[in-house]
């Protein structure tokens, strides 16, 4: 008996050494990965740490963040609240939302070196390529693969290593159902070019964004060929995305091409009449990463506290306050409402591929809608 109790301890302590030296062999394979892969990224001129510790260690000694971005200002009390509980010890946040009237104001401050004091720049796809030589070196996707920065790799460019999108923007179909039954509403996007739409019956934004979207899908020269068409439907056509929500839920229209899913799910939150509705028509218009993306810029005072940052955006906590203020946290987050209303659907996705490409469609786009090519 003594011998059977003496032979299970042994037994026991074996496969605790066996476990062990399992995970110290782990460990130590990890370890020269995570070093291999630094290495790798400062030959490259990127740079890279190799613990989450440091990166805190040297927020800690800024203390500070400035940060441009696309987010709505309703969204940046709650976002700071947040990072601030995370990590206390960045006490002087400054957010600031830059519209579209900014863009090209912003990047011209940024070329003539006139941007100093700001950490984060937003990138809107525009700009993107002209962005790209004032942004620092910091390889995110790599610190992201190997854990040291807590963001999902598929929201950092691939190629560049150093932007960062933390949202995604689906197009819908919207529609009052005072005006139209549900069974009635195009539940694919050709169905927008039946007869019976034909003449003032649905809205659609001047800029073909939620169009240009259908390209991953379908390849440039077919969505052109859709959007010639679909201009000879005669639509009310729009400027201001917004108002054309606001006009289906007053009845003024009855259908809503393509407007973005958030803003209509906030438009139907605050719709006291209940007529206003949407539908997910297929492929799912997906700009999973070219919008609100964001980089550390090169002359940024607070680079350190700027990684904490785009790891807090990107976290559950971050995305839950995005989801919440704004309905379109990343497609790329398990239970984002985007993701929950896209599960099982074919989508047509533009991804980081598509990042320098988006000004170069938007521009044939609305050429086949048939408006004039707008001066340089």
């Amino acid at each position: 008996m003594r011998t059977t109790g003496l032979n299970k301890i042994v037994v026991s302590f074996a496969l605790f050494l066996l476990l062990l030296m399992l995970v110290t062999t782990h460990a130590v394979a990890a370890s020269a990965d995570l070093l291999k892969a630094k290495k790798g990224a400062e030959a490259q001129g990127y740079i890279f740490f190799a613990t989450h510790d440091e990166i805190a260690e040297r927020a800690k000694k800024e203390g500070k963040i400035r940060v441009m971005t696309g987010l709505e200002s309703g969204t940046f009390k709650q976002l700071i609240n947040g990072f601030k509980q995370k990590y206390p010890f960045i006490t002087d946040i400054y957010v600031e939302e830059i519209t579209v009237d900014a863009f090209q104001r912003v990047m011209l401050e940024i070329k003539a070196g006139q941007a100093k004091g700001w950490d984060i720049a937003y990138i809107p796809p525009e700009y993107g390529k002209e962005y790209i030589p004032y942004l620092m070196k910091s390889d995110l996707l790599g610190m992201a693969q190997h854990g040291v920065l807590r963001i999902d790799p598929r929201m950092i460019h691939p190629g560049e290593r150093n932007i960062v999108s933390v949202t995604s923007n689906i197009s819908v179909v919207a529609y009052n159902k005072k005006l139209i039954s549900e069974d009635k509403v195009p539940a694919k996007w050709e169905d927008f070019l039946k007869p019976e739409f034909k003449g003032k019956k649905f809205a659609v934004q001047l800029r073909p964004k939620h169009v240009m979207a259908l390209v991953p899908a379908w390849g440039l020269e077919r969505t052109l060929d859709y959007a010639r068409k679909l201009a000879a439907q005669q639509p009310v056509w729009g400027s201001a995305a917004g108002r054309l929500i606001t006009a289906v839920a007053a009845r003024e229209y009855s259908l809503n091409f393509g407007p973005n899913f958030a803003a209509v799910k906030r438009r139907i939150d605050r719709d006291p009449t209940g007529s206003l509705n949407y539908k997910i028509a297929e492929p799912v218009p997906t700009t999973a990463v070219v919008y609100q993306a964001g980089a550390i810029l090169n002359t940024a005072d607070n680079p350190h506290a700027a990684l904490l940052w785009f790891e807090f955006l990107a976290s559950p906590e971050g995305q839950k306050i995005i989801d919440k203020y704004e309905g379109n946290a990343s497609v790329f987050t398990p239970g984002s409402a985007a993701e929950q209303v896209t599960r099982g659907k074919k989508l047509s996705v533009v991804d980081w591929n598509h990042f320098t490409k988006v000004p170069e469609w938007d521009e044939k786009l609305f050429e086949a809608f048939g408006f004039p090519k707008a001066d340089k």
